[in-house]
């Protein structure tokens, strides 16, 4: 081959490669989402099952701030009353940073975060990294999806939620 066949080849081996995650799985209403369990900041175990009737992912840590920004003031058991799940994607995070100073300084939050610590759950849901993706289920299925860039459209979301 010549060189500049080469790097076509290269080319787009490398432009393929990273369009790969653009086709990855999007979710469809009427989904059926796949039970999955993760420890809180507490290590306590929880599983996705039909009765969680809100899904919310954040990806990073702005994600993340978005959600504590909108429960802000919000009384212990506000996401469990409103069968809600907060799911936080940690895998990112360096190890010792995740396990000496952001998961204790979680457990101080009034509401439990699913962390996901190894990128096993989170990727399942796709969305835009720096939102909050809102997954409305109904029996364990997909019935809406939204995505929300402020804590207050979050917050707006959540009251008209009500239990």
């Amino acid at each position: 081959m010549r060189l500049s066949e080469e790097l076509n080849v290269k080319y787009w081996s490398v432009l393929l490669l990273g369009l790969l995650p653009l086709w990855a799985h999007a979710l469809e209403v009427g989904e059926r989402l796949a039970p999955w369990t993760l420890l809180d900041q507490f290590d306590q175990a929880f599983t996705l099952d039909n009765r969680t009737q809100t899904l919310l992912v954040a990806r990073s840590m702005e994600g993340a701030k978005l959600v504590n920004a909108a429960l802000q003031g919000q009384p212990k058991g506000y996401l469990e009353a409103r069968h809600a799940v907060f799911l936080a994607d940690i895998q990112r995070m360096p190890r010792l940073i995740a396990k000496m100073f952001a998961v204790p300084a979680m457990r101080d939050y009034s509401y439990r975060v699913m962390l996901d610590r190894e990128g096993r759950v989170a990727p399942k849901y796709p969305g835009a990294v720096d939102s909050v993706l809102w997954l409305q289920l109904k029996d364990g299925q997909l019935v809406a999806q939204h995505e929300y860039a402020t804590a207050a459209q979050l917050r707006e979301a959540l009251e008209t939620s009500r239990p």
